[in-house]
């Protein structure tokens, strides 16, 4: 069942390896087929290494196994909410990246300081509010995707293509699982560079809204001249 997909999200979860954004059984990722209504997930705890597509798990919108013997990832309700609420997002991917991560514990907005940023964020990279007890206690995972929806209700998902769950670490998504891998990678490279930046200069100020916006909208907007089009790919 779905074995295009299911290729698609093993490469997916083996990119965040070969990034270096996972550490051992660390970080997940997963694609949906709207078509049918299912998602493709890595299984819990299972090492990357030997993760081969028939380990993969199917299951519905509403968490239930369709295919698989193996347990999904725990974090599967998380992008399960995403799916549900922006039927835009085809794919997810959560790491526990090491300087992603280090924002979301100091519950800090990654600020735009420059172009790379604006390449491929319409704004600062959000980080959520924290968490309350009985959020925590009570469906966990959950409730950690409607934090993030929470904080995305203002903002096109496709213009921020990931966010800090305060004190946990980052979620991605794009419009399948590899861009989600992609967006994951770069979400990492933003705030690695945030970090030398403020390192450099910790008065730093963010870039201005006309060159912020003319790096995003000329790769995302309307009239975007960026790259070949895809008609040219």
């Amino acid at each position: 069942m779905l074995q295009r997909l299911r290729e698609q999200v093993l490469d997916a979860n083996l990119e965040l390896v070969r990034r270096g954004l996972v550490l051992y059984t660390f970080g997940n990722a997963s694609g949906i087929s709207r078509e049918e209504g299912l998602v493709v997930i890595k299984p819990s705890g299972v090492p990357y290494e030997q993760m081969k597509p028939e380990h993969l798990v199917v299951t519905d919108l509403l968490g239930n196994i369709v295919e698989g013997n193996l347990r999904p990832s725990s974090d599967l309700p998380t992008h399960l909410v995403l799916y549900n609420q922006f039927t835009e997002i085809g794919g997810v991917a959560h790491t526990h990246s090491e300087y992603a991560t280090a924002w979301a514990q100091a519950r800090r907005p990654i600020p735009c300081f420059g172009t790379t940023h604006a390449d491929y964020f319409h704004g600062p990279v959000p980080v959520t509010s924290e968490m309350t007890d009985q959020e925590i206690a009570e469906d966990y995972e959950k409730n950690t995707g409607h934090a993030i929806v929470r904080s995305l209700q203002q903002t096109d998902p496709s213009a921020t293509p990931g966010m800090l769950v305060a004190n946990h670490g980052p979620f991605a998504w794009g419009e399948n699982a590899g861009a989600a891998a992609h967006n994951a990678a770069i979400l990492e490279a933003l705030a690695r560079m945030a970090y030398f930046t403020l390192g450099i200069n910790a008065a730093a100020q963010p870039v201005g809204s006309a060159l912020h916006d003319k790096h995003y909208l000329r790769k995302h907007g309307k009239n975007a001249y960026y790259g070949q089009g895809k008609d040219k790919q």
